[in-house]
Formats: structure tokens, sequence, C-alpha cells
């Protein structure tokens, strides 16, 4: 079962309710498993390894599953992460997170190897979390002049969709740096590979460390 919820736990639910393995493509706003999967392979591609790489993920921390996911994968393969965000759009506990926390996005830039973006999710937002899109584009979106700043073999990810001139600006998504339009295409192939391993029963492949894969009661959620 590949099972998208906006309740967060829904997949882990299932799964110890069910006879079959779960894929958990969104639960609310907790975790994105399979995102993370084809965001760390892509970065691999690129970077060669994670141990010791820095990977700065900007914008909506808060209601992002895809940060959550992808801040303890890339911390399990060994890459230093950093999450940078307006104090109102970073949630609960994250002190606790295997991260560090920035609030200036221009301090980080230079000594980033890998930056995501993330998409401002209005769509799940109750308040005024920053005084409006410009003063938020002006200190945490990824413009041509914050690009300049990174290192020269650094790359520009999203998980998408985005929202151009807000987060990033139409030249960065569209520059030789971006790796975005890869992401797409490398998520097909991953999710394949997770569909394959979940149907040919070869549990073998489950528990082993670093696997986001859990075995949970009668099922396995991913």
């Amino acid at each position: 079962m590949v099972v998208r919820h906006g309740s967060s736990g829904a997949a882990a639910y299932l799964a110890r309710h069910l006879r079959c393995s779960v894929v958990n493509a969104g639960d609310g706003t907790h975790e994105h498993p399979t995102q993370a999967l084809l965001d760390a392979f892509t970065m691999r591609r690129h970077l060669g390894g994670f141990e010791g790489r820095r990977v700065t993920i900007v914008g909506d921390v808060l209601h992002s599953r895809v940060a959550r996911s992808n801040v303890h994968l890339l911390a399990t393969l060994g890459a230093q992460v950093t999450l940078v965000a307006p104090p109102t759009l970073l949630p609960i506990g994250i002190e606790n997170w295997p991260c560090e926390i920035s609030y200036d996005l221009d301090a980080v830039v230079p000594k980033s190897d890998a930056i995501m973006m993330l998409r401002v999710q209005r769509e799940r937002m109750n308040a005024a979390f920053f005084p409006t899109e410009r003063e938020y584009s002006r200190r945490y979106g990824l413009s041509a002049q914050r690009m300049v700043q990174l290192p020269d073999s650094a790359i520009v990810m999203h998980p998408g969709p985005m929202v151009r001139g807000m987060e990033i600006s139409a030249e960065v998504a569209d520059s030789a740096r971006s790796v975005i339009v890869e992401q797409v295409a490398n998520g097909v192939s991953v999710r394949m590979a997770v569909l394959y391993l979940l149907l040919s029963g070869n549990e073998s492949a489950f528990g082993t460390e670093g696997t986001t894969i859990e075995t949970t009661g009668k099922g396995t959620a991913l």
C-alpha cells in the first residue's frame, strides 16, 4: 500500500494493522521518506559522498515533511545539516534534531555543498508567520546574487513545487547549478526500487544500518 495522508503517523498506524508493506508517500507535516531517498541519491551523484559534506535546507521547516526526512537521513549518512528559516517557521523541539539552526542565510551559503530550498506552504498557514512575501524573499530567498556566493561545486535543490520569485528566483532555478529536474527524474528510479524491494519480499534489505525502512507490527513502514 502506498499512502499519502493529511494526518501525521497515518502510515505507521496502517503498518501496525495491515498484513502488507506500507510506503509513506507523505503523512501530514511529519515525514516523506522516499523524497529524502531521492534527494540523497541526487546529492551522492554530484558530491560523491556525505561524510563532512554541508547541506543547507532553507524555508518553511515548520510545515515541511521533506525537511524532517532529509535531516534524519543526511545526518545518518554523515552530512552536516543546517536549517535556515525565520524563528516562526521552525517547529517546537527542533533543538533535539541532529542539525544546526541559523537565521542568517548569507552566513551559511558560502559554506554549503548543497542548498535545498523549501516551498512556503501557505495553504497550511493560519497565521502571519512573516510580514510580507517581499520581506521573506529578501531574507530567505535564493537569488542570483546569493547563488554567486556558493562554492564552485555546490548544487541547488528543491523538492517542488517551486514558487518562483519567492523562495527561489527563476534565474537560479534554471541555472547550471540547479539539479531540480534531475531530482524529479531520480524520483522515478528510487521509488521503483522501493516498490521492487517490497514486492519481492526480500526482507534481508530491511533493518540494516542506515535504512529508512522500519518493520512495525504486522507490516513494514517506510
